[in-house]
């Protein structure tokens, strides 16, 4: 049994929210003060905004896809 598109529609967003906020979490690790010039902090926000969104977005449609293809399975034994 299949899940209903508006189900599958707030499981994407939230995974795309939860992935991103895990990935911004993440890239505060890396010491970019060394590559960033001088009086660019709006820049490198912005960058680890984007940066977040990118990798974030990324990851969850690998895990939604994946979860996509698991709840297949079955049908190839059918």
């Amino acid at each position: 049994m299949g899940l209903l598109s508006s189900e599958q529609a707030l499981i994407a967003i939230l995974a795309n929210v939860f992935f991103i906020g895990i990935s911004f979490y993440a890239l505060q690790a890396l010491m970019m003060d060394k590559i960033i010039k001088k009086n660019r902090v709006f820049q490198a926000q912005l960058f680890y905004i984007l940066a977040s969104i990118v990798i974030g977005s990324i990851v969850a449609n690998f895990f939604l896809n994946l979860t996509n293809w698991s709840n297949q399975l079955p049908f190839l034994f059918d």
